[in-house]
């Protein structure tokens, strides 16, 4: 109408900068039946996988290829067989670079952690937290209840399901470190 005043060119400045502020409401707790989930709700990308007998150089390209942190090792080299080992980035740093060794030529069995943790894919997601922080492990072997590896848990995995969970908490912080655009490794 001509003349009349709206209810929003009524508002003062102070109101107006209140009227786009979210409503305050109590903190959201995290949840902890989330812990309870079982290892299965998590993100989950096939295993690459070999056999003890096979060349760190191969594992190393397979890791480049499709982008992980590690292989598993079976004693047969399928998925079939039960996990014998894992081989990490890690164990390209401290057991081949750092010892001068070459890996053309070095089988994984020498150089993977032979007889790793791992978490049956029924356990909780409280057990697999534990054993990363624990252990200080970046992956956690997932397998079935005779051993054989079903998938990998990285703590990327982790940290993505705890954003998918709490994405407006997370996403819009305003306080902390500055998003880099770059990343200068792992």
């Amino acid at each position: 109408m001509p003349g009349s005043t709206s209810d929003r060119e009524l508002m003062t400045d102070d109101e107006d900068e209140a009227y786009f502020d979210e409503p305050t409401r109590a903190p959201r707790a995290f949840d902890s039946s989330l812990l309870r989930q079982p290892a299965s709700v998590l993100p989950a990308l096939k295993p690459i996988i070999f056999a003890p007998h096979d060349s760190v150089t191969d594992a190393v390209r397979s890791m480049q290829a499709e982008h992980r942190g590690c292989v598993l090792v079976t004693r047969d080299g399928t998925p079939a067989g039960p996990l014998a080992g894992i081989f990490t980035e890690r164990d390209v740093l401290f057991r081949i670079v750092d010892r001068g060794r070459n890996p053309a030529t070095l089988p994984l069995g020498e150089v993977m952690t032979r007889d790793p943790d791992r978490l049956r894919v029924d356990q909780p997601l409280a057990a697999l937290l534990q054993m990363m922080s624990v252990g200080g492990f970046r992956h956690i072997p997932i397998v079935d209840g005779e051993d054989r590896p079903l998938f990998v848990v990285a703590m990327k995995d982790v940290v993505q399901v705890l954003v998918e969970s709490f994405p407006r908490e997370i996403l819009t912080f305003r306080g902390g470190a500055k998003a880099q655009t770059e990343r200068d490794g792992a």
